[in-house]
Formats: C-alpha cells, sequence, structure tokens
C-alpha cells in the first residue's frame, strides 16, 4: 500500500547502517534501526485500536524515541498530535477534549493524570522507557505501512494560542512532504550534512523543518535534548548545519570559543520561529564569517520563504518566496499591494494546511476564494522581491486615526545605544483610541531612563509614532518557540491610561 509521507523518506534513505541520530551520550540510532523500531510502534498502535485518522496525541519529553513515535503514527495512518510538555493539566484538558483521541502517550510521572474516557494511555520517558516501548519491544520490527494520500492528514498542531483558544491546523502528508522536499532543495541538504538539532519536537520547526528535511536528505542529526550552549559547542565541529531561534544565536555569541575556528566545518546556520535582529545578524557574520538564513514559516503553512544559499541574505528579511509557494501583499479589501506597500501576506502553495480541526466557520475565514490563505501578518516586498515582516495584524496600532507598525518602532528602539530589545504595542487611551507603548529590556550595565529613549527618536520617527510611555523590564515575555507575547503586554498594561 501506498503512504505517501513515509514512502517518500523510505525512497530517500541512504544504507540501512548509516547514522540516522546521535545523542550526546554517544548513542546512534542507525536508518535500519529506526525502521525496525517505527514499525514495532506502529504494531502497537495498530494493536491499541489505532486506525487510519486516529488521532495520536504525544505529551513527552525529546528523545530519538519521541521521533520513532511521531514516523511510527505516519506509518500507521494515524494522525499525530505533539504537544508540549509544558502545557498545565488544565490545558491538556482542552487539547484531548478537542482532538478525541484514541492514544494518549505521556510521560510515566503524568500519564495518571491524562487518563481519559475512550482513549488509551501509553507512557514515554525521557530515557525511552515506559510501556509504550515496553510492548514495542515484545512486537514485530516489520509492518505494513497504511495507506494514506497526499491530501490525508498527517498531523496536526496547535496555534501558540496567543491570543483565544489555540486552533488546531490540519496538516496533510503533502503538506509535509512536499515542504520538506521544497526546503532540502533551498538549503542543499545531502546525505553528507550533520544537523546540529537544539530544538524542541512538538512544534513545526523541530519537528517537520528539521527532522522532515533531514530524512529527504538521508542525513543525520546530532540530537540534543535542549538548548546548552557548551554542548553546542562541543558537538558543533563534528556538524554541517544549525537550525534555531534568534535566542540560540544570542546565547551562543556570549560564548567565548564561537569563532571562525570553531564553526569552519558548518556550512550553513538557519534561523526562525521569531524575528532575528539586524544587529545579531551582522555580529554573527562578524564573530564566525557565517550569514544566517533567516526564514519564514507559520504553523500553518509550514516553510514559505528563505533568505537565498547563493546570493544575499539581507538582515531584517524573511527571503524570498520558496519554490512551488506564492505569497502576495493585499490591502483591506484583499487587493493586491505594490512592492514597496504594507499589508497583509497572504500564501498559496502545497505546504498550506487543509484547515482547522472541527472548525470549518474559521477556516473559510481565513481563505481567500482563489485559496490563499490569510496569515494574519503584516510585511511587504522590497524592490529585489525579498519579503520583510513588519509585525501581525493584530499588533498593528491605530492611535488617533494613524497606523503605527510596531517593527518599525521597535527598530528604532533596538538600535539606541544600552538596548538590548524591545516590544511595541497598544494599550487604550481616551483620546487617542490607542497609545503606542515601548517595553524596553536594557543591556547589562545601561542606565537609560524615559527620558533619554524619547529624547533619542525625536527626529528619527514621525511625532505620532513616538511611544506614549516607555517602560522597563528585566526580560520580555516569550512563548516556547521565542516570540514575544505582547499580548500578556497588552494585557499587563491595559490601564496604563485609565482604559479598562
Amino acid at each position: 500500500m501506498a503512504n505517501h509521507l513515509f514512502d517518500l523518506f523510505r525512497s530517500r534513505m541512504p544504507g540501512a547502517e548509516r547514522r540516522f541520530i546521535e545523542t550526546p551520550d554517544g548513542r546512534v540510532v542507525t536508518y535500519g534501526e529506526m525502521v525496525a523500531q517505527t514499525a514495532r510502534i506502529a504494531n502497537v498502535l495498530l494493536q491499541r485500536g489505532v486506525v487510519p485518522g486516529d488521532r495520536v496525541a504525544a505529551q513527552v519529553e525529546k528523545s530519538p524515541e519521541a521521533i520513532s513515535l511521531y514516523l511510527a503514527c505516519v506509518r500507521a495512518g494515524a494522525v499525530f498530535l505533539p504537544l508540549n510538555p509544558a502545557y498545565t493539566l488544565a490545558e491538556m484538558a482542552y487539547f484531548i477534549e478537542d482532538s478525541e483521541p484514541r492514544l494518549v502517550v505521556a510521560s510515566p510521572e503524568r500519564a495518571a493524570d491524562l487518563e481519559t474516557p475512550g482513549a488509551t494511555i501509553e507512557t514515554l520517558g525521557a530515557a525511552g522507557d515506559g510501556s509504550l516501548i515496553e510492548a514495542a519491544a515484545g512486537a514485530a520490527a516489520v509492518c505494513e505501512d497504511l495507506e494514506r494520500g497526499p491530501d490525508d492528514l498527517a498531523a496536526i498542531l496547535y496555534t501558540s494560542g496567543t491570543t483565544g483558544r489555540s486552533k488546531g491546523a490540519m496538516l496533510t502528508h503533502d503538506n509535509l512532504a512536499s515542504n520538506a522536499l521544497a526546503l532540502a532543495a533551498a538549503w542543499r541538504f545531502s546525505a553528507d550534512d550533520a544537523l546540529l538539532h537544539a530544538l524542541p519536537i512538538f512544534h513545526t520547526h523541530g519537528l517537520f523543518v528539521a527532522t522532515n528535511v533531514t530524512l529527504v536528505s538521508g542525513a543525520s542529526m546530532l540530537f540534543l535534548p535542549r538548548f546548552d550552549a557548551d554542548e553546542v559547542m562541543r558537538l558543533m565541529p563534528r556538524a554541517t548545519v544549525m537550525m534555531g531561534v534568534p535566542t540560540f544565536y544570542v546565547r551562543l555569541l556570549q560564548h567565548p570559543g564561537l569563532n571562525t575556528w570553531s564553526t569552519s566545518h558548518m556550512r550553513l546556520f538557519v534561523s526562525g520561529s521569531a524575528p532575528l535582529l539586524a544587529e545579531t545578524h551582522e555580529a554573527w557574520f562578524r564573530r564566525t564569517g557565517h550569514r544566517i538564513v533567516e526564514r519564514y514559516g507559520m504553523t500553518e503553512t509550514n516553510m514559505n520563504s528563505s533568505n537565498p544559499y547563493e546570493g544575499d541574505r539581507v538582515a531584517g528579511t524573511v527571503g524570498l518566496p520558496l519554490p512551488g509557494v506564492e505569497i502576495r501583499i493585499t490591502d483591506a479589501e484583499g487587493a493586491v499591494m505594490p512592492p514597496g506597500a504594507v499589508g497583509m501576506i497572504e500564501i498559496r502553495g502545497p505546504n498550506v494546511f487543509k484547515g482547522y480541526w472541527r472548525m470549518p466557520g474559521k477556516t473559510a475565514a481565513e481563505f481567500r476564494p482563489d485559496g490563499f490563505f490569510i496569515s494574519g501578518d503584516l510585511g511587504m516586498f522590497d524592490d529585489r522581491g525579498y519579503l520583510r515582516i513588519v509585525g501581525r495584524g493584530k499588533d498593528l496600532v491605530i492611535t488617533g486615526g494613524y497606523n503605527v507598525y510596531p517593527k518599525e518602532v521597535e527598530s528604532e528602539l533596538d538600535a539606541l545605544p544600552g538596548v538590548a530589545e524591545s516590544a511595541v504595542f497598544g494599550v487604550p487611551h481616551p483620546d487617542f483610541g490607542e497609545a503606542v507603548t515601548a517595553v524596553v529590556a536594557r543591556k547589562p550595565g545601561a542606565s537609560l531612563d524615559e527620558t533619554a529613549v524619547l529624547k533619542a527618536l525625536e527626529g528619527r520617527l514621525a511625532k505620532y509614532k513616538l511611544p506614549k510611555r516607555v517602560l522597563f523590564a528585566e526580560t520580555l515575555p516569550r512563548n516556547t518557540m521565542g516570540k514575544v507575547q505582547k499580548n500578556l503586554l497588552r494585557e499587563a498594561f491595559a490601564g496604563l491610561h485609565g482604559g479598562d
């Protein structure tokens, strides 16, 4: 039987003895061992009553076995539902009620709390232990991959839920397959590559971008349980590629071992999931001689664009649309806008998800009649066709009838001496509707105050764009992928000007 995604992986696998995953303690999982392990787990899923289309929810720590669980779900025709290990029991109750999984795989210490009517519970620990692996040890090492076509679901990823309840984005076999192939080609991946993998695997970046690109290339992964700057630097001489979030690069720039020699074996550094400051981009180039490739993706679309492998990698942009992906900028009425104009980013291509799980109304509202997905992100194309992200549509500040794009103000703030980073957002204001508000994190030892910041911005921005208040914090609140949670800032400072 044809299994669209796993057939693709299988067709591109190197020899069974070739390395697929290596952990920092020296454990190696070969491609042959991965195929056998995923077959065993797939057989356990079938024994537990999982049939094609059933959801398998997994709230587990990062491990090679967790990757095998994902691939076993693909082989068994199930829909994989990865969930952040940091989610509380109350949050988990929502995801389980919404997705109605046939099987829930949890860490051993949480399994009893996640028992759900109609769902079987299995455990998987960080060390690769637990009832799922014990059962797999007694299962056959071969299985018949169940038939799944390009349009069948392979996974549901819940959005980060920064506004309202999380929505389940339904991703098909072809969404994942097409994007992996496009990225592997764009970034010149081959079986000779070793990916330094320090990302979480409950998110599209670490699970689908990193793992799937490795699989379609026959490459290998140096698989860290979490980001640790010392471990990354220790393993880097054995790697050729690293994928990270901006925080990884900021922390590595603070490491004394980072230099042109320690990165000489690397051919590519990729950053995503949150904006990379131009200052970080330039600092990395000065220290290492490498220019980071920044790309743009979403839970709903996988990856959409990337700075080029060959050609200019422009700081502050997310590059050019990937092959097969169409991106346009539209105004409030949906009309396409010319280069240089800021508007809504809309995306169409084989990477774009099938819709939101059990939300047909929400799905219909997010797509244009011609199939373009309305991303919710604001951006513009420059005269070279490079895409710049201006911010989220919901983050747009309308003050006194004028539109203020937070990214523009943040760029000016971040360029000031003593500013480590900033976040700009709107809060209710009795006269202006919304007031532009900034929260700034100072660099160590800096003595900036509100007056000094506002004075420095005078003449740099139109008066209506200037923050009404500049507040200070040790750090900015972020979600697990490093994105600043402006919704928390808006809530915290909603009453700053007497608003509700």
